[in-house]
């Protein structure tokens, strides 16, 4: 079993920052991709942004590229996700998850039961 702790949400103003970090523990596989969901009040879980293994592989939802940026630190089984340039509508809980492959992060298929995710909250 694999455990994701999520933090480093919080309020912000619109065209604010925040980092978000993500922390894997438990019996994860010997190298996995990562990826950062959000859900909106009312909305369906999305993907947001995905890094393979290695970094080599970066993938974005269209609406965040640019401003979002996701990293990984494998050393301490982290992800990052600095967000730039929030606007109000990446208010949400953001999640984040792992698969061995990569374009299954992309596809939302995860392998790790869902976190409590870390609240964003961008005020206009």
């Amino acid at each position: 079993q694999v455990q994701l702790v999520e933090s480093g949400g919080g309020l912000v103003q619109a065209g604010g920052s925040l980092r978000l970090s993500c922390a894997a523990s438990g019996r994860t596989p010997s190298s996995y991709s990562m990826g950062w969901f959000r859900q909106a009040p009312g909305k369906e879980r999305e993907f947001v942004a995905a890094i393979s293994w290695g970094g080599g592989r970066i993938y974005y939802l269209d609406s965040v590229k640019g401003r979002f940026t996701i990293s990984r630190d494998n050393a301490k089984n982290t992800v990052y996700l600095q967000m730039n340039s929030l606007k109000p509508e990446d208010t949400a809980v953001y999640y984040c998850n792992l698969n061995s492959e990569f374009y299954n992060i992309v596809r939302m298929r995860v392998l790790s039961p869902w976190g409590q995710g870390t609240q964003v909250t961008v005020s206009s």
